[in-house]
């Protein structure tokens, strides 16, 4: 269920950990935006919202949804219930579909120090990051009542033999 609000009244408990949402159906909506910030964020998420509630679609968690940003074009995915759809923005994501998870709580200035760690944690396992995708699981409306700030991060990762020859050698000497 979600809040009045739009956010999540609850979400998967993946915080640190590798999580495989590999042919998971999902989603897709476009959103737009402005050097990484969205814009219009809100009706971008009604918008989805709506138009799985037509497609007759089912959200694994309402209100959880993934965003991806980028310079001016940005993308929402929803989690799925349903095992397939025909309808047109869902499709399943590959298989294998690794993510590392942490949750973010404090201060929004500081995420960056917490994407880079995460980065650097991978890098060092030999596994190569891809897409960074963000959760809200709280908006500014919610999140005195539900603990402050609370982002899900969620950054994409695929094994990479390179990484883990060098690190191989690297241990090694």
């Amino acid at each position: 269920m979600r809040l009045e609000c739009g956010c999540p009244s609850e979400f998967p408990n993946w915080n640190n950990q590798d999580i495989d949402l590999g042919a998971t159906l999902v989603h897709e909506q476009g959103a737009a935006m402005f050097f990484h910030m969205p814009i219009g964020f809100e009706a971008c998420l009604d918008r989805q919202h709506h138009d799985i509630e037509i497609l007759d679609l089912h959200e694994q968690w309402p209100g959880f949804v993934l965003t991806q940003s980028a310079m001016f074009r940005g993308r929402i995915l929803a989690l799925l219930t349903e095992d397939n759809s025909p309808a047109r923005r869902t499709y399943r994501l590959k298989n294998p579909y690794m993510l590392r998870v942490r949750l973010f709580k404090g201060n929004i200035s500081d995420i960056k120090t917490a994407i880079r760690d995460m980065q650097s944690e991978l890098f060092d396992e030999g596994r190569m990051p891809k897409d960074l995708y963000l959760s809200y699981l709280t908006c500014p409306r919610c999140q005195n009542k539900r603990g402050g700030t609370q982002i899900m991060l969620l950054r994409h990762w695929v094994k990479s033999p390179k990484l883990e020859q060098r690190l191989a050698k690297h241990q090694k000497t």
